[in-house]
């Protein structure tokens, strides 16, 4: 069955004060992979897309980070331009994603008040971000550019290390060691200064745990994980252990749950590995718990691997919020899981930027 026809298939039986909550709050999926290099309108509904704006308009979605990801590839001169070069191209795409179609309108918004200003005049609100920090290759100058394409975010690595810092998960084909800078490199500590000065965030789902940990103590601004889940309840090295979340917590950061089966069960022993929306759920639960509700949100990782049984297109959101209004949330911790507390981070990364700016002048 397509994704399209799924959606048809399978759209949310929810009641109706979750209907009308969906739809009342700013709901954000923090990390969305762009179609490339096979680029389609995104005003259409395509079936083998899990993301699209008619698809986020039939699920009450008011907003998407649509990420330009760079796989990781070697680490010369010539792949580093050609991954530079990729990574702007994408960033073009991804602000072709704006105007009004079919009664569709969407709008790229690189300031937290220009997000909420197009969700108040009824458009879906686009977010640009780099995935991995390769796209730069070892120019922090491309920083600048990412920024002026309207990103908000860059993660730092990918499956293998970079330039900039290692990996949680190594790549022997590329070279890699287990650890070949022992978590960020003076490139990459460089690179978070440019990325504290032009109020970008510092996403550091992929990274190591070395890596992770020295970003939250290097940067000026909080950091965010922005598909990643909990190590405690799923033993997998993109997952964040107990004392990451403390660090993210101490850093003001946040923690932004991701639709990935294999970060949120372990496998099972016979059988394909399995995970729906209390299993996503249980994670927000989790760091509820440990760090409070300030510092959990939501993810989906579609079109980039993400999926879950009830949560597996932009249409089915409602199913989260459906969940976590029977584990008891309120309107206001929902509303800071669906974005609210995503939208603090990036307006303290805006906030840190113009102090910058001030004392520079």
């Amino acid at each position: 069955m397509t994704h399209s026809s799924l959606a048809q298939a399978s759209q949310p039986q929810v009641s109706t004060a979750v209907r009308a909550l969906q739809d009342r709050i700013f709901t954000l999926d923090s990390h969305i992979d762009i179609p490339w290099p096979d680029e389609r309108n995104a005003f259409l509904d395509t079936p083998n897309r899990r993301v699209d704006l008619p698809k986020m308009q039939q699920g009450g979605m008011s907003a998407g980070c649509f990420v330009a990801y760079i796989g990781q590839g070697p680490t010369t001169a010539e792949a580093h331009a050609q991954a530079q070069a990729q990574c702007l191209a994408m960033l073009d795409a991804i602000n072709q994603m704006q105007g009004s179609h079919n009664g569709i309108t969407a709008r790229v918004c690189p300031t937290v008040e220009q997000m909420l200003a197009a969700h108040a005049a009824g458009a879906l609100v686009v977010v640009p971000a780099v995935e991995n920090g390769y796209g730069m290759g070892d120019d922090p100058a491309l920083l600048a550019q990412f920024k002026a394409k309207g990103a908000r975010y860059v993660t730092l690595t990918h499956n293998g290390h970079n330039v900039l810092a290692d990996a949680a998960i190594h790549r022997p084909s590329l070279g890699d060691k287990p650890q070949n800078h022992g978590g960020l490199s003076a490139l990459g500590r460089e690179a978070i200064a440019h990325m504290n000065r032009l109020g970008m965030v510092v996403d550091v789902s992929h990274a190591s745990k070395l890596t992770m940990m020295q970003a939250a103590a290097v940067s000026r601004t909080p950091i965010v994980a922005s598909h990643s889940c909990v190590r405690t309840l799923c033993d997998h090295p993109r997952n964040l252990d107990d004392e990451q979340l403390d660090a993210l917590k101490d850093c003001g950061g946040v923690i932004q749950i991701t639709a990935m089966p294999a970060f949120l069960k372990p496998k099972p022993d016979e059988g394909k590995r399995t995970a729906n929306v209390a299993d996503f759920v249980d994670h927000i639960d989790y760091v509820v718990q440990r760090l409070g509700p300030a510092y959990v949100g939501i993810s989906s990782d579609f079109d980039g691997g993400g999926a879950i049984d009830g949560w597996e297109n932009a249409t089915q959101g409602v199913n989260l919020t459906a969940e976590l209004m029977r584990r008891g949330y309120d309107e206001s911790e929902i509303a800071a899981f669906w974005g609210g507390n995503f939208l603090r981070v990036l307006k303290k990364a805006e906030e840190v930027a113009e102090q910058t700016a001030d004392v520079l002048v």
